[in-house]
């Protein structure tokens, strides 16, 4: 059990620490010559073999409130620390407010320095005490009035913190492995030393298939060794105060607020969608109000966008999003601190909702529907609601970060349907009410696509996706193509989906022609004959070489660059080849493929439209790059040296 201390400056939060553990957690020296605690402390106290208290003191100070948040995220149980003779004072209640809206739910009240206060005093104390926690979690908390230095109901409130800690619920570690780095520090001979407490998961030191990395940087660590509540070992489990000993990288690419987690544990980003709730002191809250946001063991700005009004007010909780300058990481449920633009006073705070949320249409009914979702599963697990409110399903990764235990653990209502793609697409949790409309939709849209481009033979899937709804996921997007061709209600040629009826068959003579024209469009190579030149040499009706170039152009032997301009296939998978070794990342100029080409300008034209038509390449100002997310010609024949494919 992690247990938090909170409470006014001076009123003896170490010493109490000390007087219970044995250990001064002040151990810097500026801490010990002037008396007040300045960063986080941590001292432990071993109660049995399996178990361990493991004690985080924080300071009091206001100008420390930002290490106070980091010390008191991810701790169990909290300990209101007030002396007997000085009373409740500001960072009191500070501190009570809090540790209610980081989600902390069992603590206890401790008066100290009792030998210091007349009756009266202390009397005085505990009714200040009454009024200032009444209708907070510590309402009816046990007290215990204590004096560290003479020992003092010392005694009592040791034993009840074992009794705790034994009757406390073991915490859940079947979430992704994730550490909030509090500390980074170099031992000699050790190298660099990372402390925090393990929110979610376990890890184990001598498992082959688990990898942590340093988020947001996503930089992969190697872990040396572990020590867990302050004992060295091979395991880290949720709700355990841990040190990490990490290879190959330096304290100073390391702060305070990163994480340590597993890879796939978090996906960075600048916004994230909350529930906000603002203490009853604090004034409404405009859009881009500036902040201080602590959430985990970080300490960033943000600017404040409400999603449902103009303002947030004070008094129920309400929908916003924090726009940060700088990616950071987070969960679904994560708790969070915000205070005024000068870090004076705590505003409120919060519960995250989605950690990354979208610049664009944020206050959609959709979305907002959305959010409301996820705040009920939060609560009361209902998966239904969820997935009604997910139109595209939810992928295995993001249930897992939102549900904190793994998906296959989760009870599902009888309407999920898990789909799962080929390749290396994760699988994706969908409600059956979404999942039909998704398939007939594609089947329409290239019925539509096939009446208005009749002599094409189909449509590429990243193209089909965007003419479809470019929203849609790219694991969802394969598992439905993947479903439509099982069930035969699509089919493929090559790179090109198409509807089972949009196929051809030539006749004997048919078949005769087309392998002339074939061999024709062939030798022409990237300058073919037109279809009225083709019809000259051999000696048929232009309109009959056209029908018979559509047919061709549907079987996938042909392409139609322009109409009437018929390019064998080898040939526009060459052009795809070259195109792509030859534009960067920033695309080419048309001017600078003609001068590769060797060809003249007008036909580079017509070659890059081709491109763009069919969804391979897009224009961008004045070049051309090819799009990141087709999936055509990716692998093309060998064009050999380019010079050698254009005979110079």
């Amino acid at each position: 059990m992690i247990i938090g201390t909170a409470g006014h400056i001076d009123h003896g939060k170490t010493t109490l620490v000390k007087a219970l553990t044995g250990i001064n957690t002040d151990t810097l020296k500026d801490e010990q010559q002037r008396g007040i605690t300045i960063n986080l402390g941590y001292a432990y106290q071993p109660l049995n073999d399996e178990l361990t208290l493991g004690f985080v003191d924080v300071p009091g100070h206001e100008g420390l409130i930002h290490t106070m948040v980091a010390g008191a995220t991810g701790i169990d149980f909290a300990m209101l620390v007030v002396a007997a003779d000085d009373g409740v004072m500001p960072q009191t209640l500070e501190h009570i407010a809090i540790l209610s809206l980081l989600g902390l739910s069992c603590g206890c009240v401790v008066i100290t320095r009792s030998a210091l206060a007349q009756p009266e005093q202390l009397a005085r104390t505990q009714q200040q005490l009454q009024q200032a926690l009444a209708g907070t979690f510590l309402d009816g908390a046990p007290q215990f009035v204590t004096d560290s230095l003479s020992g003092d109901g010392i005694a009592p409130l040791r034993e009840f913190l074992r009794q705790e800690a034994e009757q406390q619920q073991a915490v859940s570690d079947a979430g992704p492995f994730r550490l909030a780095i509090d500390r980074a520090f170099t031992l000699s001979g050790q190298g660099t030393v990372v402390t925090g407490t393990v929110h979610d998961g376990h890890f184990s030191l001598h498992s082959k298939h688990q990898h942590l990395r340093l988020m947001p940087a996503n930089i992969p660590v190697r872990v040396r060794g572990l020590h867990a509540q302050n004992q060295a070992g091979t395991q880290a489990r949720a709700g355990q105060r841990c040190a990490f000993n990490l290879a190959n990288i330096a304290k100073d690419a390391i702060a305070r607020g990163d994480w340590l987690a597993e890879a796939g544990c978090f996906e960075p980003g600048p916004r994230l969608d909350v529930e906000l709730q603002l203490l009853s002191t604090s004034a409404p809250l405009g859009t881009w109000t500036p902040l201080h946001v602590h959430i985990g063991a970080a300490h960033v700005m943000a600017h404040l966008v409400p999603l449902q009004a103009t303002t947030v007010q004070a008094g129920k909780p309400a929908l916003a999003q924090l726009v940060f300058e700088q990616p950071l990481c987070a969960l679904p449920g994560d708790r969070f601190i915000i205070r005024n633009a000068q870090a004076k006073q705590t505003l409120g705070g919060g519960r995250v909702l989605d950690a990354n949320g979208p610049d664009r249409k944020r206050r959609t009914p959709a979305r907002l529907a959305w959010l409301k979702a996820v705040a009920d599963y939060l609560d009361q697990k209902n998966v239904l609601s969820l997935l009604q409110q997910a139109p595209y399903g939810i992928t295995r990764t993001a249930l897992h970060r939102l549900a904190g235990q793994a998906p296959e653990q989760i009870m599902l209502p009888k309407q999920a349907l898990w789909l799962t793609p080929t390749g290396k697409n994760e699988p994706v949790l969908m409600h059956e009410a979404h999942w039909q409309p998704l398939l007939s939709r594609i089947e329409a849209t290239l019925k539509k696509a096939h009446e208005s481009y009749p002599d094409e033979p189909g449509i590429e899937a990243a193209r089909l996706r965007r003419m479809t709804d470019s929203a849609i996921p790219q694991p969802l997007w394969h598992c439905a193509l993947q479903t439509l061709l099982e069930q035969q209600r699509l089919a493929l040629t090559g790179a090109w989906y198409h509807l089972p009826g949009h196929s051809v068959s030539l006749s004997e003579s048919e078949q005769a022609l087309a392998g002339r024209m074939l061999a024709l469009s062939y030798d022409g190579r990237y300058d073919p004959p037109w279809v009225r030149d083709l019809a000259a040499t051999l000696e048929a009706g232009e309109e009959e070489i056209r029908q018979l170039g559509r047919k061709l152009v549907r079987q996938g032997l042909l392409y139609q660059v322009q109409p009437d301009l018929l390019y064998h296939h080898q040939h526009v998978e060459q052009l795809a080849a070259l195109l792509r070794q030859y534009a960067p990342a920033e695309g080419i100029k048309a001017a600078e493929l003609r001068d590769r080409l060797g060809l003249g300008r007008k036909r580079t034209l017509q070659i890059l439209e081709f491109f763009q038509r069919i969804g391979y390449s897009r224009r961008r100002k004045d070049r051309h790059v090819i799009r990141a997310d087709n999936m055509m010609f990716t692998s093309p024949p060998n064009v050999g040296n380019v010079n050698d494919t254009f005979g110079k």
